[in-house]
């Protein structure tokens, strides 16, 4: 499964006294899908690299939940 949110359902006790949580997200970094790094890789801008927190645009993850909606790309 290569995507980069994986989801997992934790135990739900039956003794629990607050809402139970059914289901729980988590995101994985692009380089566990990468056995190597390519040569000629697109770069980011110096100063986007920064923000960015990678040189490399195929490295970039911005770890924003999947619950989160319109979030994702460069960081403003």
């Amino acid at each position: 499964m290569n995507t980069h949110f994986k989801t997992y359902h934790p135990y739900v006790s039956p003794f629990d006294p607050c809402k139970p949580i059914l289901e729980k997200a988590y995101s994985t970094p692009p380089n566990l899908y990468m056995g190597f790094q390519p040569p000629n890789l697109p770069q980011f801008t110096p100063s986007e690299a920064l923000k960015a927190g990678t040189l490399w645009k195929a490295f970039y993850d911005p770890w924003f939940s999947p619950l989160e909606p319109g979030k994702g790309g460069l960081p403003q």
